[in-house]
This record gives structure tokens, C-alpha cells and sequence, in this order.
């Protein structure tokens, strides 16, 4: 080999694709600028630049839309479609993602099966044998000419904090940043490679440029704390935040591509051969958008062409009609004070726990309401995640504070007017921390301090006994202590409901036929 001679790398990367496939938006049935079709031309076009590609998909891939929901639940025993389209684009790699869980571990251990590439986690493994539990957490690939690439995979740790613990029974999830810094070892201890590429399916807890903290050092994301303290990384590739990132943090080069296929991450290293090994020359990072003009791959369409007519049959089903108004046409409205929609959500949860206190929340801002003839592509419009129920019980005071928590969602801007604090919006919109009771009266006064807003809290007309035990249904998410809801975690659970709250809501309708729009405006936020 001489001494001069040099090769160039790409390595492009997808995360939290969250089964977009179509660039449609399933809602509305409007074009969007997103999905594995559009992104699979952006993925075709680079592998022709380059002699030398790394494909990784950094995980949520196999869940997220009215697709992936039907697939799992009434054709599940056909191909998973989104693995069909991996392997089809030839991915060297992906990581398992918190999302991946959600559907159970049956449906993810089949779509495992069917990949002709390996998933990786170091940091997820076996109860009973402390092993990897989607076998080796990392790969070598070797490129012609002797280029070797090691990748290695890990998870953020905080999953049990949010998922139905029937999918994740047998599993241990180990902190990342200690699990990484092990693996890494091992790699150089073991393994001859010439550049260190992790996938990462979590984002970062400070900022980048400034180095200060974003969001509560709860360890869902370590990032940064892996760029700076971990040594040997030179590729760190991300997600979960669903941000849109491309820039070097302590010599390590960092790529985030946003969400739903709206971008693709892009590393181009420039490599020369010193008679020994490869050494990086250049590394650069950029995110590649999907655009307008961006053409949606035929065969890509035509893998998941079955299922997307399935699906839309589906979602077309008359279920039931309401009478009133349940639409939404302000979702911050909604938020403050009040409405039919969130009122029913909440009723629908009562009536299928069998308790009398709820809460839910108005999960994002493109929430349409219902209109007066619903069909499932409302249901799933509104309720986008597919959220079991517990009921768990807990004390005035937990509710009390759950409340204070809640109040921390908004904030006084300049003219001293409500507004959603900065926090709930970037790195990534949290509008699914901000929950909305039934059962209790409250308010919510903004004008004062965080820890102090909520001004009245009684039940039935009376002061809430703080010291009191009540029983309250929520979704499986809040109920594990999700969003920070650390009031809610290791509660006793009286009661859980498996059916997705999907189901539960079409189920409501179907017994009902007509549902009439109500609203007792037991709550409000004032300043």
C-alpha cells in the first residue's frame, strides 16, 4: 500500500423515523415534506457519490403512525413493512430505540428476525444472563481496502420509566454513559479498527456551545457528557430529541437528523494510509433536508403499498357522531381552560377504570378536535401514541404537586401574558408533559412562583385532604413517572387496563353511537 494513498467515507444516518413511510400526513391526508420514501432517494443519491457508505438507522423506526398501529394489530403476521424497506436500502445497522418496545416484544423480536442487518444495544440486556439481549452490541465493517469501521449501538437508559413493563419484562437497562465507556474499552482492548462510530438513540443534556443544562439531569440523555468524557469516540451519532444537529463537540463529530424522515444525517471523513493504519484526515458533518422536490422512491412505496391501503380503509370507518363542539381551533386554549375534548378523554378513562379522578393531555398542537362525525382517523389524529391505562393510588399531596408540575408549562412573557414556557418548546416540544384533570376542581395562578401556582384545589366543593388516598387513572406513560412526574413513580398500581387507548376510545364510541359535548369547567389558569 503506498503512502500517499487516501479514501473517503460517508456514513448517513436515520432516526425517529417513527414508521413515517408516505409523505402524507395522516390526519389531513395533506403532502408533507417527510417519510422513508422521500429519504431513501436522499440515501441512493449519496451512496452514488461515494465508493465507501455506512447506512445506520439510530432507532424509533418500527412505530409512530396509523401504519405501524394496523400492522401491529391486525397484520403483524405478515412482514414488517418498515423492515422490508431497511433491508431493501441495505442498512448496515440499527439501533434500538425506546419506541421499538411498544408494540411488545413479540412484534419487535420478529422484526429483529426478519433484518438482514444486526440491531445493535450494548447497554440493554438479559436479567438472566447479563448478556446483550439483541446479541453483539457493536460490528466491525471492513471496506476493500482494509478501511475498518467499528459501530457500536446503545439505548437510552430511561425506558422504564415509560413503558408498559409487560414489554420490557426480563430486561435490565443499564446507564449508557457507564455501559459505553466499558464497550469502548473493550474495543481497543480487542477489536483493530481504524475509526470508532457510536449510535446513540438519546440526545444531550446541555448545550452544546455553552455547556449548560437543557433539561433535568435525569440521565435520559448524556450526550454531551459522553463527548466530553468518553475518549476514542470520533463519530457520535444521535437522536430522540428529535433535533436537528450537525456540529463537533470535543473533536467528536455529532450528527441529530430531526424526525418522521424530514432529514438525513451525513458524516464525510477523508482518510490516508501511513503504511500502518487509516488516519482520519477530515470529518465533517450536515444534514441533508427533504424538500418539496425530493421524489418518493417507487419501490420503496410499493413495499408498503398493501398495508398503506389496509390502513386507510381503516382509518375511513365511521365509529360514531357528536353532538356539540369537541373540535379544537386553539390548542393553547385548550390548554388553559376547559374543553369538550379533553373533558371526553378524560371520561372515556373513568368509565373504563371505574374511577371518578383522570388526567390526560392534549399530546400536540396539531390536534384537530373531533369533528361531528368521527371516524378512527380522528381517534388516531388526536390520540397519537398508543397509551395503555393504570390507575394508581396516590395522595392529595401527589396530586397537589403533580399540579405545581404541571403549572411549570407556563410562563409571563413581556406584556405579562400567558404563555408556554421556553423550556416545554426547545430542544424538542414536551406539549404531552402538561396534563389536564377531571374529577377535582383547581386553578392555576401563573403570576406566582414555580412550586406555588395552584391557587385552589378542592374535590366536590371541598379543600382536597392532602393527606387523603385516591385513586387515579392515566396513561401508562405518567403513571411510571414520565415527563418527570416523579410524585407518580412506584405508586401502587390498583388496576391496568392493556388495551391501547386507541381501542378504548373507538370502543366508546361504537357502544355509544352518538357522544354529546360537555364541559363543567372544573378547572382553569389564570394571571
Amino acid at each position: 500500500m503506498k503512502m500517499n494513498e487516501s479514501c473517503e467515507l460517508v456514513i448517513l444516518e436515520t432516526s425517529d423515523i417513527h414508521g413515517n413511510i408516505f409523505p402524507i400526513n395522516y390526519g389531513n391526508q395533506k403532502k408533507s415534506n417527510s417519510g422513508f420514501a422521500k429519504i431513501a432517494h436522499l440515501v441512493n443519491e449519496e451512496k452514488e457519490k461515494f465508493d465507501y457508505t455506512l447506512l445506520i438507522d439510530n432507532g424509533d423506526v418500527i412505530q409512530g403512525t396509523p401504519l405501524t398501529y394496523h400492522y401491529a394489530k391486525f397484520l403483524s403476521n405478515k412482514r414488517n413493512p418498515l423492515i422490508s424497506i431497511l433491508n431493501h436500502l441495505k442498512y448496515d445497522a440499527a439501533v434500538i430505540g425506546n419506541h421499538e418496545f411498544n408494540y411488545g416484544m413479540k412484534l419487535l423480536k420478529e422484526a429483529v428476525q426478519q433484518s438482514h442487518f444486526p440491531w445493535l444495544s450494548a447497554n440493554i440486556i438479559a436479567e438472566e444472563n447479563n448478556k446483550p439481549v439483541f446479541g453483539p452490541p457493536y460490528f466491525i465493517k471492513e471496506f476493500p481496502n482494509g478501511l475498518r469501521v467499528a459501530v457500536l449501538g446503545v439505548t437510552t437508559h430511561y425506558i422504564p420509566n415509560w413503558e408498559n413493563p409487560n414489554h420490557i419484562e426480563g430486561l435490565l437497562f443499564i446507564d449508557t454513559f457507564e455501559s459505553l465507556k466499558k464497550w469502548v474499552r473493550f474495543l481497543k482492548e480487542n477489536e483493530k479498527f481504524d475509526l470508532l462510530v457510536v449510535s446513540y438513540h438519546g440526545g444531550f443534556e446541555r448545550d452544546i456551545i455553552s455547556g449548560e443544562a437543557t433539561e433535568s439531569l435525569t440521565g435520559e440523555n448524556q450526550g454531551y457528557e459522553i463527548c466530553q468524557e468518553i475518549e476514542g469516540i470520533d463519530v457520535l451519532l444521535t437522536g430522540h430529541q428529535h433535533r436537528t444537529i450537525a456540529t463537533e463537540l470535543n473533536g467528536v463529530t455529532i450528527v441529530q437528523p430531526g424526525f418522521n424522515g424530514q432529514a438525513l444525517g451525513k458524516v464525510v471523513l477523508q482518510f490516508k494510509h501511513n503504511n500502518e493504519k487509516w488516519q482520519i484526515v477530515s470529518k465533517s458533518a450536515e444534514l441533508i433536508k427533504v424538500s418539496e422536490s425530493t421524489p418518493a422512491e417507487k419501490e420503496v412505496l410499493a413495499l408498503a403499498e398493501e398495508f398503506e391501503q389496509e390502513t386507510q380503509s381503516w382509518l375511513d370507518q365511521p365509529i360514531g357522531e357528536i353532538v356539540g363542539d369537541m373540535t379544537i381551533t386553539d390548542p393553547f386554549l385548550v390548554r388553559t381552560g376547559d374543553h369538550p375534548l379533553i373533558e371526553f378523554i378524560n371520561k372515556v378513562q373513568m368509565d373504563a377504570a371505574g374511577v371518578d379522578i383522570s388526567n390526560t393531555a392534549l399530546f400536540h398542537n396539531e390536534s384537530p378536535g373531533f369533528p361531528e362525525h368521527v371516524t378512527m382517523r380522528d381517534i388516531v389524529s388526536n390520540y397519537i401514541y398508543p397509551n395503555t391505562l393504570k390507575v394508581i393510588r396516590i395522595s392529595g399531596q401527589d396530586i397537589k404537586d403533580a399540579l405545581e408540575k404541571c403549572a411549570s408549562y407556563f410562563t409571563l412573557n413581556d406584556k405579562q401574558e400567558i404563555a408556554v414556557n421556553p423550556s416545554y418548546i426547545e430542544p424538542k416540544p414536551q406539549h404531552y408533559n402538561y396534563d389536564m384533570w377531571e374529577g377535582i376542581e383547581y386553578v392555576l395562578n401563573i403570576s406566582k412562583p414555580i412550586g406555588s401556582r395552584v391557587q385552589s384545589l378542592t374535590r366536590n366543593g371541598e379543600p382536597l385532604n392532602l393527606s387523603g388516598q385516591y385513586e387515579v387513572v392515566m396513561n401508562n406513560y405518567r403513571a411510571g413517572g414520565g415527563g418527570d412526574f416523579e410524585m407518580f413513580k412506584d405508586r401502587p398500581v390498583i388496576k391496568e387496563i392493556q388495551t391501547d387507548m386507541t381501542e378504548i376510545l373507538a370502543d366508546y364510541f361504537l357502544k355509544r353511537k352518538t357522544v354529546a359535548a360537555s364541559c363543567d369547567h372544573n378547572w382553569k389558569v389564570i394571571s
